[in-house]
């Protein structure tokens, strides 16, 4: 029955849509291993908005310079946790596979599960390949198009409103891209009409 709530929460929600480096394996859900990733993810999620190249927008109270100092701190803290780490070459990641995702769980191909209930799914994303998110998930259920949906569980709250803003800037970015391509072609379009 959870499975069924959650593939309905999971629907209702915007989502991340992309072709991540992935993996899927099985996983021993101890609280102690449990704590140790969202405390990676939280720093993860933060990575990948500081290498944003686009400007979060920030209080009106912060000053620019405050702002461009947070930023720099940002993107120096994950040049540090990088260098801490092998950087992982493009060989050694998982395939890239089609997903779409939100902070509720994962819709991704069936044949990637293991056989195993409790489940770690590992995303990699471009922007910051050696910081995988590392997502503890439950099996929920098959879809018709040899896809499945994969909830996660045990998420703190920070990672959770984590998740959900890089869902949101995702698809805020997609749809600026999207314009910008309308734009362009509307100009070339026109260019070529005269």
């Amino acid at each position: 029955m959870q499975a069924d709530e959650r593939l309905q929460e999971f629907t209702q929600r915007m989502a991340y849509e992309g072709t991540p480096h992935m993996g899927v394996d099985a996983f021993d859900a101890v609280p102690e291993s449990l704590a140790r990733h969202n405390e990676r993810n939280i720093h993860v999620l933060r990575a990948l908005a500081s290498l944003d190249d686009r400007r979060v927008e920030g209080n009106d109270d912060d000053s620019p310079l405050i702002q461009e100092l947070q930023r720099m701190d940002s993107k120096i803290n994950v040049l540090l946790d990088i260098v801490d780490r092998l950087l992982v070459p493009v060989s050694m990641l998982p395939p890239r596979h089609s997903v779409r995702f939100n902070a509720v769980g994962i819709r991704l191909p069936a044949s990637l599960l293991p056989d195993a209930d409790s489940l770690l799914v590992r995303l990699h994303f471009d922007a910051c390949r050696a910081l995988p998110l590392e997502l503890p998930a439950r099996k929920g259920c098959a879809l018709n198009d040899g896809d499945a949906f994969v909830y996660f569980c045990e998420m703190s709250e920070m990672v959770e409103d984590g998740l959900e803003r890089f869902v949101f800037c995702h698809h805020r970015r997609k749809v600026a891209e999207a314009r910008l391509t309308g734009a362009t072609e509307n100009v070339l379009g026109s260019k070529h009409r005269v």
